[in-house]
């Protein structure tokens, strides 16, 4: 193991997790790689590693290397593993780490929706959902609870920042998902914005052209419920949920083949995003059972 001790709190190793934002984690070897990500915890490291993810370096706590860091920092080979005591590392990040552990990891190219939806049968589509916890939920719902696979809209939060890995617990590398890009824009653009993307209008008729039934989760007054025979009975469906308030826009419900919701009772509306996800999918994957 290589590690290093470590005592200052501004060697430039060390900037991925003291001064970095998401953003810039994004584009950190611009123009050649697909940027880092930072994950928290022995556990979340340990799906990652699993998943075939490339770690750069390490931040551990002391006591954290013969503790529960223990397994995953044995993974690590000739990967800087810097290790400090908890006051020092809490004054490197500004926060209190979890499990005592933070890795740098590089991202890898997304996947094209084609390769994602191949032999899937129940999708996630996820429209403008911009709060990394809520991501990291749905991510974790959507593994736990028979989806095949997750799409976001260039406008949701990215599901690898450190919140949304974190809230997943690691489900994120667990669980295939993509985000609609136009595969030659984004392989020979290094802008993350959003225009190297599939036109957010057009991703219900990429759905339909992939043989998907899409079922719109909204408050409308013809919604069928989420137990109707005809979501359950579809070769492949793709369940869309909307931005946290807003929902989704009238365009994309009136483009969808159904618009669904869950009955509520007491005089509520609706649920958060993420807590709606998880009996969607509950719902949806019983005739997995």
């Amino acid at each position: 193991m290589n590690l290093i001790k470590i005592n200052d709190l501004h060697i430039p190793e060390l900037n991925i997790y003291a001064a970095m934002n998401e953003k810039e984690l994004l584009h950190y070897d611009a123009p050649k790689g697909n940027g880092l990500f930072i994950a928290e915890s022995p556990k979340v490291i340990e799906r990652a590693l699993d998943a075939g993810y490339e770690p750069i370096s390490m931040l551990v706590e002391t006591r954290q290397i013969e503790g529960e860091a223990k397994e995953v920092v044995g993974r690590m080979e000739d990967v800087p593993i810097y290790i400090a005591d908890f006051d020092v590392l809490t004054g490197i990040t500004g926060f209190e780490l979890t499990r005592g552990a933070l890795c740098a990891m590089r991202r890898k190219a997304l996947p094209d929706i084609e390769r994602i939806c191949e032999g899937k049968n129940k999708i996630a589509v996820l429209d403008g959902v911009v709060n990394p916890t809520n991501i990291g939920a749905i991510m974790r719902s959507a593994a736990a609870l028979n989806m095949d696979a997750v799409l976001l809209t260039p406008d949701c939060a990215d599901p690898l920042y450190r919140r949304a890995v974190r809230v997943s617990m690691g489900t994120v590398f667990q669980i295939p998902w993509t985000v609609f890009v136009d595969e030659k824009k984004y392989n020979n653009s290094t802008d993350q914005a959003p225009n190297k993307y599939i036109n957010k209008e057009n991703y219900i008729s990429k759905l339909k052209s992939l043989g998907f039934t899409t079922v719109a989760m909204a408050l409308k007054e013809k919604s069928i419920g989420i137990d109707d025979k005809r979501l359950s009975c579809a070769d492949k469906l793709a369940v869309i949920m909307g931005t946290e308030g807003e929902g989704l826009s009238d365009e994309v419900i009136n483009k969808c083949d159904y618009t669904a919701m869950i009955p509520m009772s007491h005089g509520v509306d609706s649920l958060n995003v993420a807590a709606a996800s998880a009996v969607i999918f509950w719902e949806l994957g019983k005739n997995n059972k």
